[in-house]
C-alpha cells in the first residue's frame, strides 16, 4: 500500500476537476465517472441535520450501483431547505446530461460552510460547458486536491490485489466524530466484487476505520463514504481485496487524524483486554477525545492521571477496576508501576513525536480497538474561530 505524490485512478475511471468560484478560485468543482456502471456502497452521517447532497445520495445508492459521484467543496449545501435540494438536483442533472448517464446512478456530496445556497449563476455556467470530452482525466491526485477545504494536504492512498487496484481519497480535518462514515472519502477499484460481498466489507471496514477516528466530537452534516467497483480488471481473491481495502481506509483515517485542524500529533488508542470491542471502542473514543488528553499530548507533558480520568469517565462500565487497569505511553507503563519523576519527564521526548500511542489494557477479556485523533492546539481556534470570516 502506498500513498503517492500522484497516482492515476483505477481502469476505466476518469475525471473532471475544475474551479467555479465557490468560494474562492481553488478547484471546488470535481466529477468522477465509471465507463460502466459499478457495483457500490455508501454509508453516511445519521445526523438530524443531514444535508441535501447526503439525502440525494443515499438515492442514489439504495440499488448498488452507481455512474459517478459530483463534489462540490466549500459549500455543504446543508439547511438549505427546498431551494437547495432543488439547486442540489440541478447539479446531478447537468453533469447527468453531460456524461450521458442516469441521474439517479449519481451521487453527490458537498463539504464547507453550512447555511448558504450555491451559487447557483455560477454552477450554472460551468455545468453549460460540460460535454462528454470533459470527463477525460486519470488523475486521481487532482480530485483529492478539489474536495479540501481546510485540509493542508490531499489524502489519497493505493493499494495493489492482483490485476486490480484500489485508489482511495479522502477530505476531512475537522467536525469529526463520524456516524457511518468520515466527512468525504471515495475509493474506486477495478476489482470485480458483487454488492453482496462489498457491502458487508465495507461496514467492517468502516467500524474499524473512519468510525475510529475523532478529531473534535463533533458529527458533521455531510459524512459520506463511498465504494465504486466497476469490474474491468476482473475476479480478484476477497480475502486479499479486504485487506487491502482495509489498509487503503487506514491509512486515510491517519491522514484525516493527522491532519486534523491545527494539529501537530496524530494520537492512537489502543485499548486491549476489555469485555469486548464495544467497550474497548468506548473507552478508547473517551480517551482520544478528551480535552485534557489532548492538550497534554500537545504539551508534551507525560500526564497519565488525565488518561485515568478519562477512562473513568466510562461510568457504567461496571466492570472496569482502576486496580488491574494498565495505562502505557507507547511501550512504558507509566500506570500502575509509577515511574520515578525523572524517568516520568523523559517520556516528554516521546511525546513530542509526530504520533503517539497511549495504550491502556483494561485485564477483563479479548476485546480491543484502536481508535485515532490528534492534539488540540491554538491553531483549531483560531481557524474555527475564523471559519466564515
Amino acid at each position: 500500500m502506498t500513498s503517492p505524490a500522484a497516482v492515476p485512478l483505477p481502469q476505466g475511471f476518469r475525471a473532471h476537476v475544475a474551479s467555479i468560484g465557490i468560494k474562492d478560485e481553488t478547484d471546488d468543482f470535481t466529477v468522477v465517472l465509471s465507463e460502466q456502471p459499478a457495483v457500490a456502497v455508501g454509508m453516511y452521517t445519521k445526523s438530524r441535520f443531514a444535508g441535501c447532497s447526503v439525502r440525494l445520495s443515499r438515492e442514489a445508492t439504495a440499488d448498488s450501483q452507481l455512474s459517478g459521484v459530483v463534489v462540490i467543496s466549500k459549500n455543504s449545501n446543508v439547511a438549505t431547505g427546498p431551494e437547495g435540494e432543488a439547486n442540489a438536483r440541478e447539479v446531478v442533472a447537468g453533469v447527468a446530461a453531460a456524461a450521458d448517464v442516469s441521474p439517479i446512478d449519481l451521487a453527490i456530496a458537498s463539504t464547507g460552510v453550512i447555511g448558504r445556497q450555491y451559487p447557483m449563476d455560477r454552477v450554472r455556467s460551468h455545468l453549460s460547458t460540460l460535454a462528454s470530452e470533459s470527463f477525460a482525466s486519470s488523475d486521481a491526485q487532482s480530485v483529492a486536491e478539489a474536495i479540501m477545504t481546510t485540509d493542508t494536504h490531499a489524502k489519497i492512498a493505493t493499494a495493489q490485489v492482483g490485476d486490480a487496484r484500489v485508489v482511495g481519497i479522502a477530505k476531512g480535518v475537522g467536525m469529526i466524530e463520524p456516524d457511518m462514515a468520515t466527512m468525504l472519502t471515495f475509493i474506486f477499484t477495478d476489482a470485480d466484487v458483487s454488492a453482496a460481498q462489498l457491502d458487508p466489507m465495507f461496514r467492517r471496514i468502516i467500524d474499524r476505520t473512519f468510525n475510529a477516528v475523532s478529531v473534535d466530537t463533533d458529527t458533521s452534516t455531510s459524512d459520506t463514504a463511498i465504494v465504486m467497483a466497476n469490474a474491468i480488471a476482473g475476479p480478484v481473491d476477497l480475502h486479499a481485496f479486504e485487506a487491502a481495502l482495509f489498509d487503503v481506509s487506514l491509512a486515510l483515517t491517519k491522514m484525516i487524524a493527522s491532519d486534523g485542524e491545527g494539529a501537530e500529533t496524530l494520537i492512537e488508542v489502543h485499548v486491549d483486554s476489555a469485555r469486548d470491542d464495544a467497550q474497548a471502542k468506548r473507552v478508547a473514543k473517551a480517551i482520544v477525545n478528551s480535552p485534557l488528553v489532548k492538550t497534554a499530548v500537545h504539551g508534551a507533558d507525560p500526564n497519565w492521571g488525565r488518561v485515568a480520568m478519562a477512562i473513568g469517565k466510562c461510568s457504567d462500565d461496571l466492570d472496569i477496576d482502576q486496580d488491574i487497569v494498565i495505562i502505557r505511553f507507547g511501550d512504558t507503563e507509566v500506570y500502575p508501576d509509577l515511574l520515578p519523576d525523572d524517568e516520568l519527564e523523559s517520556l516528554s521526548e516521546y511525546l513530542r513525536a509526530d504520533e503517539v500511542l497511549i495504550h491502556v489494557s483494561l485485564g477483563i477479556a479479548n476485546g480491543e480497538f484502536r481508535a485515532y485523533g490528534c492534539d488540540l492546539t491554538d491553531g483549531y481556534v483560531r481557524i474555527n474561530a475564523d471559519y466564515t470570516t
